[in-house]
């Protein structure tokens, strides 16, 4: 079948000692990456695993390796949640993620009964939040895996008030027919004890499966009633006397099971999740490590960003729009393992009022036919100056947030290098709501950059000193400790760990990651796309 898109070509010496450096220095930054991911992967202390095990139970990534199928991949989400904070666990006590089960792409969380009881902290809290968020927008199936002591009560002023979101959350699905199972392994109370109540469907493990608003001590306190936790919430009386229980499973695998067979009970996937898929993707032509080489470690060092595309699209071909305009900015069209995607890339990281004027007519036309659209930033913020402001920057910069504000099509954002202030904005950053982003190692995502924001500082720390004792050399050492406050706060890891993006990934997983997210997004109906229903170049 011929080909819709030219094949563009590598024009790169991959072999220069420029390159050969920028490797070796990823070497460095991913060795880092993967000893974080260790970190965060963790399910408790020894002690509290082999408790947990000598008890006959799974740890919860065994559960989620069991229920996914054989050979899905799991895009974990959210996995640097609390991460370096003392007041969380590693993951925020939550793991959660999409895979396969029963050939069916879903959204699985698993509290982390090993790590608190399975209590909630605030960042389990906000990580719930974001990941019933994509659930509902990408219309996936939810799988709990639930043994949760509730509320982690040191925190309990910081988790009330945004925990109850969840119930809520669960409520709304159910309303809009978007599925939900919770597989209960263990205790659960108050709070875990509602997680099951609000879910279409409820799965008990026998003798582990122990559900209540207030557990035995609490009972015997408030109504002086001895009871056990077996006979006050077990899996037996929610299965013959309170109805609780859909289904008992003798043990753990039996409950996975009868979870798999729950998804195979749903109605098959409708065409808003195929509609993308244009035929049986080629690889790219040139191999993905290549973008090693590529990019440098260094953010403030330029790279090519269409040379880093021809690593990640199906053959390598791209369809270029307005190639000799607004050059600063790419936008094309390409497939992504067989999906039709529109691209937005900073090619250098300053928009140019032609650049945000481009832009914004590509993602119109993208919205237009239905395509989504991945944004690929690597951007500093829009141009400043006399020239740039009698140029109409504020105005393009406007006509672009308006247009990625407005855009119906789904949207994926990936941040390469600087993702700072409004160009932030511009290309699709948190709080323009993609679908879902993700961020390079060498990603960076604040106001602006840690340099410019201490230069600022100092400038007007100087400025305002006329009747201030401080030295000249105070005011530098306030500047560097800006500096130094904004280098760290603003790294992949810190961004993260507040769950400003949905992960760190491997550079080298990027096309992988792309093809598991639009496998997922739910397409608007032409019919609804109601924003952009005029002249594109408007």
């Amino acid at each position: 079948m011929a080909q819709p898109f030219p094949v563009e070509k590598s024009v790169l010496d991959l072999g220069a000692p420029n390159f050969q450096e920028n490797r070796s220095q990823w070497e460095k930054l991913l060795a880092e990456f993967d000893h974080n991911l260790r970190q965060v992967s963790s399910e408790g202390d020894d002690v509290s695993t082999a408790r947990h095990q000598g008890r006959g139970q799974l740890l919860p990534r065994d559960r989620i390796n069991l229920l996914l199928d054989a050979e899905s991949p799991f895009l974990e989400l959210g996995a640097f949640a609390g991460f370096r904070n003392a007041d969380s666990n590693s993951c925020g006590n939550l793991i959660a993620g999409i895979g396969l089960v029963s050939g069916r792409p879903c959204l699985v969380m698993s509290h982390i009964p090993t790590q608190s009881g399975g209590a909630w902290n605030e960042m389990t809290v906000h990580k719930v939040n974001r990941i019933l968020e994509v659930g509902f927008e990408n219309d996936l199936p939810l799988i709990s895996l639930v043994q949760s002591a509730g509320v982690f009560l040191p925190q309990q002023f910081r988790v009330f008030h945004k925990g109850g979101q969840l119930f809520r959350d669960l409520a709304i699905r159910s309303k809009h027919g978007k599925s939900s199972c919770a597989v209960v392994f263990g205790p659960s109370t108050a709070g875990g004890a509602y997680h099951p109540a609000l879910s279409d469907y409820t799965i008990f493990v026998e003798n582990q499966a122990q559900v209540f608003l207030g557990g035995p001590p609490l009972v015997k306190m408030a109504t002086s009633e001895t009871v056990t936790a077996e006979e006050l919430g077990g899996a037996k009386v929610h299965g013959t006397v309170t109805g609780l229980a859909d289904h008992t499973a003798l043990d753990e695998f039996d409950a996975i099971q009868k979870a798999r067979e729950w998804v195979a009970t749903l109605n098959p996937l409708g065409p808003s999740h195929q509609g993308g898929m244009v035929e049986e993707p080629l690889p790219p032509r040139y191999p993905v490590e290549d973008v090693l080489s590529i990019v440098n470690t260094d953010i403030r060092k330029p790279f090519d960003m269409r040379e880093v595309l021809l690593r990640i699209v199906d053959d390598s071909r791209l369809s270029i729009f307005k190639p000799g305009y607004g050059v600063n900015m790419l936008t094309a069209w390409a497939d992504v393992l067989g999906f039709r995607v529109g691209l937005v890339a900073n090619q250098t990281p300053v928009i140019h009022p032609q650049e945000a004027l481009k832009a914004a007519q590509f993602i119109r036309l993208c919205n237009q036919e239905i395509i989504p659209i991945i944004f690929l930033h690597n951007v500093t913020g829009f141009m400043v100056g006399t020239k740039a402001e009698h140029a109409g920057i504020i105005k393009a910069g406007a006509q672009l947030v308006s247009a990625v504000s407005c855009s119906s099509v789904p949207h994926i954002s990936i941040i390469l290098g600087a993702s700072y202030g409004a160009g932030n904005y511009a290309m699709c950053g948190r709080s323009y709501r993609p679908r879902f982003l993700f961020t390079w190692p060498t990603g960076r995502c604040s106001v602006m950059g840690p340099d410019q924001l201490a230069g600022v500082m100092e400038t007007i720390k100087s400025k305002s000193n006329g009747g201030s004792k401080l030295s000249t050399e105070q005011i530098k050492a306030q500047a560097q400790k800006v500096r130094d406050d904004a280098y760290r706060d603003s790294e992949c890891y810190s961004t993260s760990s507040i769950l400003v993006d949905d992960g760190v990934i491997d550079p080298r997983d990027t096309r992988d990651v792309l093809g598991m997210c639009l496998e997922v997004v739910q397409l608007p109906n032409k019919k609804d796309v109601q924003s952009h229903r005029f002249l594109s170049r408007i």
